[in-house]
């Protein structure tokens, strides 16, 4: 079994100073192996993205370590999370930069990547554009003259630019339709499979983590839970909290859904 890409070890997070801290992550611990697909599922307020974002240095760290190919991510592992670690965000209207062309801003990835040549990076960016869904045709106009879904096509291809080993996906389909969620999951499979990046994939709806990860950890009030196989999680889930967000997930089926409804209100009893 190979070395986990990523390994987080007792994080603990704390808002605050004094005695106005408040710790949202507590002693939480997991790690990606390399191509794996870790999902976070919880309540909006489980620490999902609080321990994201303590992964690439935007939420203060009480304690613990963050290592990313056996380099420490804190203290003086700015330089290294910038390269290795990318961020797709769940708003793709306030991702981008509304006054740069599609072309500036995925030439500013391309900074990362000083193994290609300035004349070539052009058409690295055209390839990438394809590779997404979009035509390179358009990479000179800017954000608002695309839909949502195109957008967040645009981050995907930004966030895969610098040839990270990780990227952070915090619920990147929330926003979208229901049939652009689907294609936008596929597109980050496919992606997966031809570069083959590490993603953390956060939602709150056990069965989109379920449809891209691996395996799958839940939260609740900054603590794990439970952590296991994504498919068992997403089907017959041990923990009780889990249950209730699984018997909390809207499904078409109306059997099943009748099902997890009552599931639901034992769970609220």
């Amino acid at each position: 079994m190979s070395a986990p890409l990523l390994r987080v070890d007792g994080l603990n997070v704390d808002y605050g100073r004094g005695r106005r801290a408040r710790r949202v992550v507590h002693d939480v611990s997991l790690d990606v192996a390399p191509g794996e697909t870790l999902g976070l599922v919880g309540e909006s307020g489980s620490g999902k993205t609080t321990i994201a974002r303590a992964i690439v240095g935007l939420a203060p760290v009480a304690s613990g370590t963050i290592e990313l190919a056996g380099v420490s991510l804190c203290g003086r592992g700015g330089r290294q999370r910038a390269r290795d670690v990318q961020y797709v965000f769940q708003d793709p209207y306030s991702s981008l930069n509304p006054t740069r062309t599609i072309a500036q801003t995925l030439l500013e990835a391309m900074h990362a990547r000083p193994d290609i040549a300035p004349r070539d990076r052009a058409g690295h960016i055209d390839d990438m554009l394809v590779r997404v869904g979009i035509s390179p045709s358009a990479k000179e106009r800017y954000p608002g003259s695309f839909s949502g879904g195109q957008r967040q096509r645009i981050a995907i291809a930004r966030a895969i630019l610098p040839q990270p080993k990780l990227i952070i996906c915090d619920e990147p389909t929330a926003s979208l339709d229901l049939s652009i969620q689907a294609q936008i999951l596929d597109l980050f499979l496919d992606l997966q499979d031809e570069v083959g990046v590490s993603y953390i994939f956060i939602a709150h709806n056990l069965d989109v983590v379920r449809a891209v990860s691996h395996r799958t950890l839940v939260l609740r009030g900054g603590r794990v839970v439970e952590v296991g196989d994504a498919e068992q999680i997403a089907t017959a889930p041990e923990h009780p909290y889990t249950q209730g967000l699984l018997a909390a997930t809207p499904v078409a089926d109306p059997v099943e859904q009748a099902r997890r409804r009552a599931l639901r209100r034992a769970h609220a009893a």
